[in-house]
């Protein structure tokens, strides 16, 4: 007994103890990936099958996994759970709270692999990208 942690259910117990002895004996076919849960496999199975069983009343958007509709619910409640402790700003999503952190960091974490500039939003480097790939995605409609 490493934690002391009790369970009702025998399976229970054998999932949690993978926690500690790290083992993850559900495997992808698709791609090999690993899991120690097999809810784990089954969520990550969507990425490969493209199902998106959770799907939000409000505006029938779709996910692939019950926290990215939770998440995404805040977009209508307005709730904003994440707040920086540097500033004290408050966002609804953890993805924006992250980005936001690195204005007090100045974090750069997305590194262009051609001439190693680095940026703190991952849409910033595809952008700079372009200049390398001379790529111009936005045509006008116009012409």
């Amino acid at each position: 007994m490493e934690c002391g942690k009790t369970f009702a259910l025998s399976g229970g117990l054998r999932s949690h103890q993978r926690t500690h002895t790290g083992e993850e004996p559900h495997k992808c076919m698709e791609c090999g990936k690993t899991f120690a849960l097999s809810g784990g496999l089954r969520s990550h199975q969507r990425t490969h099958t493209g199902e998106k069983p959770h799907k939000c009343m409000e505006c029938g958007k779709t996910f692939a996994l019950s926290g990215g509709l939770r998440s995404h619910q805040r977009t209508h409640t307005g709730e904003e759970q994440h707040k920086c402790m540097e500033c004290g700003k408050r966002f609804s999503q953890i993805t924006n709270i992250r980005r936001h952190e690195r204005t007090h960091t100045g974090e750069k974490p997305h590194k262009c692999m051609e001439c190693g500039k680095s940026f703190s939003q991952s849409g910033a480097l595809r952008s700079h990208e372009r200049t390398h790939t001379g790529e111009k995605p936005h045509k006008c409609m116009e012409c």
